[in-house]
């Protein structure tokens, strides 16, 4: 069940809230475990079934490692468990396919449940166990409690990936230092509303671009439509992560939970090291803490600090997706990250800062490229249409990949995420505020809402029609 759905807006936010604020406070961790659990139910009872099972082996695993004398060989079973779940559910398929190509072999096709936001949980729930084992933080002997802090539906879909040390005090057993009043309340309402206006009036309408683009063979469109379609879908994932970052921010705080922020305007960063410091913040900080300073970091010299850069962005390529392009788009940023490191950043620093803004922007649109075509191949035509600023086939105009409409909402959108954030210093300090929006605010957040309501309404329509009929 997607946060933009009329499901999710209409019947299981307002049931959960209802229920939630009529229960006592004793009782409200039990109420807001069953509504994730039935959250991950919506999307099939065996998914629910894979997080619970999680939940499970990571709950009494927590309280295994804070009794146990010898920590590491229990660590490392528990880690290796979560390891093999997410590989097994994400990646069993990818590898199946993989020896086919190579061995020329005929294995039966797997068929996993995948639940969604499995990544997030699963290292959410490595990170506290390492963090358990490492005297970080204290087991948590509630089921409830462990189970809202690891499967809690606002960070379940998208993250962002939480750690126990930041959750511990929202979430005590009695639930009485979860407050929320009037402000608190607004500002969720305020953050919910702005996360799904960027998934629902910018992504999924950038979207409409970037698939039309990429349905059509790279080799035969000009220059300008692949142009288009790739920094449409540049444009498509930030708003989407970001949207579904800020949406889980303000679900957090209708249940007095504060979420960590992920994205800091990250298409405004002076280098793609800079980049990786706004963007997913909170997977970032995870792969830097569990993996990539564990590894040695920086303190065994440049070149192992290069090598852990490289392992730990093949990781975070892998993480995002079970394809081999999503290892390439990782392997790119390690290899760029490093150059960065060995001097290229100090470079680029003294350049005016419009052209530290350019540098940033074509390495990741390159990057992203990688990222959002169907393959290897369509991502070297469309570079290499790009590159040489091909004349495409005869044929393909504007108007086949983006009317009128669309190339308002792509201008729109690239103000929003760039130039504007540049010249408003002011406005991330108003979007995180966590007070009662002035009337000319509330009046832009009605219509915002009113504008989503009537886009995923017909949505809804138009999928019921071509069920029904």
């Amino acid at each position: 069940m997607d946060f933009s759905s009329v499901q999710f807006i209409f019947v299981f936010l307002p049931l959960t809230l209802l229920v939630y604020y009529l229960m006592p406070r004793v009782c409200r961790n039990g109420v807001l475990a069953v509504f994730s659990l039935l959250f991950f139910a919506l999307a099939g009872y065996r998914s629910a079934a894979v997080v619970l099972g999680a939940a499970f082996i990571n709950w009494l695993g927590g309280l295994l490692l804070g009794y146990a004398e010898h920590k590491k060989p229990l660590l490392a079973l528990l880690v290796g468990c979560n390891i093999a779940l997410l590989a097994g559910l994400k990646y069993a398929s990818l590898l199946v396919e993989t020896l086919d190509d190579v061995l020329g072999l005929t294995l039966p096709p797997v068929s996993a449940v995948l639940p969604v936001g499995i990544s997030f949980y699963l290292f959410t729930a490595i990170g506290y166990c390492v963090d358990i084992a490492e005297g970080k933080a204290k087991p948590i002997k509630s089921p409830a409690r462990f189970f809202v802090f690891l499967a809690f539906f606002g960070h379940a879909l998208s993250g962002p990936i939480v750690r126990w040390e930041q959750q511990s005090a929202q979430l005590p057993c009695c639930s009485e230092g979860r407050r929320v009043d009037v402000d608190r309340f607004c500002g969720g309402i305020k953050r919910f509303v702005l996360g799904l206006s960027k998934k629902v009036l910018l992504a999924d309408q950038l979207a409409l671009i970037c698939a039309k683009v990429t349905s059509v063979s790279a080799a035969t469109l000009p220059a300008p439509i692949l142009l288009l379609g790739y920094t449409a879908y540049m444009l498509q994932l930030y708003y989407e992560f970001s949207g579904y970052a800020d949406m889980a921010v303000g679900l957090g705080h209708f249940f007095g939970i504060t979420l960590p922020e992920s994205f800091d305007d990250p298409y405004c960063a002076c280098s793609v090291t800079d980049f990786w410091h706004k963007w997913n913040m909170t997977l970032s900080d995870w792969f830097r803490d569990y993996v990539y300073i564990p590894l040695g970091g920086s303190r065994k010299g440049e070149g192992r600090a290069c090598l852990n850069l490289l392992v730990v962005f093949a990781l975070t390529g892998f993480w995002h997706g079970a394809a081999w392009k999503y290892l390439a788009f990782g392997a790119m940023h390690g290899v760029i990250l490093c150059a960065e490191r060995l001097g290229l950043r100090q470079l680029v620093q003294k350049l005016p800062g419009a052209l530290q803004h350019l540098y940033t922007l074509a390495l990741l649109w390159l990057t992203f490229l990688l990222y959002g075509a169907p393959g290897m191949r369509e991502a070297l035509a469309a570079l290499r249409g790009v590159l040489t600023w091909q004349k495409g086939a005869p044929g393909y105009a504007w108007q086949a990949f983006a009317d009128t409409k669309l190339l308002m909402i792509f201008v729109s959108a690239l103000l929003l995420c760039g130039p504007l954030p540049s010249l408003l210093p002011r406005r991330k300090k108003a979007v995180r505020d966590q007070s009662v929006p002035s009337i000319p605010s509330m009046a832009v957040l009605l219509v915002l809402l009113f504008l989503c309501i009537m886009r995923v309404s017909v949505g809804t329509y138009n999928e019921f029609l071509y069920i029904r009929f």
